[in-house]
């Protein structure tokens, strides 16, 4: 069978040698193929990524209402947000859930994946731990309002069972910022766990046992070997946990709907009510574009303190 091992020919050119490439008959069609095979996928992406977020960042612009056009009012949405009690209310209480949840995920994502790493090798048990994981936010959000009940749930059930009062998870506001960081904690644990597990499988089993040799404690080893060697994998995971957490939404609607007292009125929340409860969408893409900036900033923020781009391998 005849191969093409050489579908670029060469030639001189004629005025200073200098050598161009031309590709074979074999294969000026390859190019061709290729932007048809991508083709859907960049249909996609402009349709639904491109276009709507241009779209939102012209609409931020203007007073937009739905029924009649688009008028052009320049920054007047971003003073308005500026002066806007309920928006700085939204941005702390969306902080004070990122501050909860993704702590909680990152911390407790840590412990279990260098448990795993250290102790078992069993993939029943990395299987069962993503289980929550492929839970939707709705499912989770339902079944946890269940539990957390304050006169059937089985979570007052436990407490009252060791003599601890019963509590109002979700209806009191002191209360329901930490459920919903304990719900978020428990669906996205898996997840990063699994991430973490892997990045601590690539690195090299001879550096604990130098440790080891070293006479170094597991607790030295934890912060002399493991975290400056997964700093790359965490830093990723703490980066994708930040803007996950975010852009919470639909756990909110499912379990408290922003109450009690805006309480966990969370921004993607506020957005929401002003884009589809009062159709007021020129403010809602305002704020949408206040959020994207802010999350932006973080992510820079932490890519250059975190040096995702180093690694300490070397």
């Amino acid at each position: 069978m005849a191969v093409d091992v050489a579908p670029l020919v060469s030639t001189r050119s004629p005025r200073g040698g200098r050598v161009r490439m031309s590709v074979s008959a074999a294969h000026r069609g390859d190019a061709r193929m290729a932007w048809l095979l991508i083709a859907p996928a960049l249909l996609g992406f402009l349709v639904f990524a491109v276009y709507p977020t241009l779209r939102g960042i012209y609409l931020s612009f203007t007073d937009f209402r739905v029924i009649g056009d688009a008028n052009w009012i320049g920054g007047a949405n971003f003073v308005r947000m500026m002066g806007d009690e309920v928006f700085w209310n939204s941005l702390r209480v969306t902080i004070y859930y990122v501050l909860l949840s993704a702590g909680g995920v990152i911390v407790l994502s840590l412990v279990t994946a260098v448990i795993l790493h250290r102790l078992t090798t069993s993939t029943t048990i990395r299987s069962v731990i993503i289980i929550p994981f492929l839970v939707s936010n709705i499912v989770a959000g339902v079944i946890w309002t269940w539990m957390m009940d304050s006169q059937l749930g089985i979570a007052n059930e436990l407490l009252e069972a060791v003599g601890i009062p019963r509590i109002q998870f979700f209806t009191d506001p002191a209360w329901a910022i930490p459920a919903l960081a304990a719900v978020t904690v428990w669906k996205g644990l898996g997840y990063t766990t699994i991430l973490l597990f892997v990045g601590l499988q690539a690195i090299p089993v001879q550096v604990y046992e130098a440790g080891r040799l070293d006479g170094a404690s597991e607790f030295q080893m934890f912060r002399r070997i493991t975290i400056p060697l997964l700093r790359p994998v965490l830093a990723m995971v703490v980066i994708l946990t930040i803007i996950n957490c975010f852009q919470i939404f639909d756990l909110v609607q499912v379990t408290t709907k922003g109450g009690p007292e805006n309480s966990t009125n969370v921004l993607q929340n506020y957005i929401y009510s002003k884009a589809f409860g009062q159709f007021d969408f020129g403010y809602a893409s305002a704020i949408s574009l206040g959020l994207f900036l802010i999350m932006l900033v973080i992510t820079f923020v932490q890519m250059r303190l975190s040096r995702i781009n180093e690694s300490d391998t070397d």
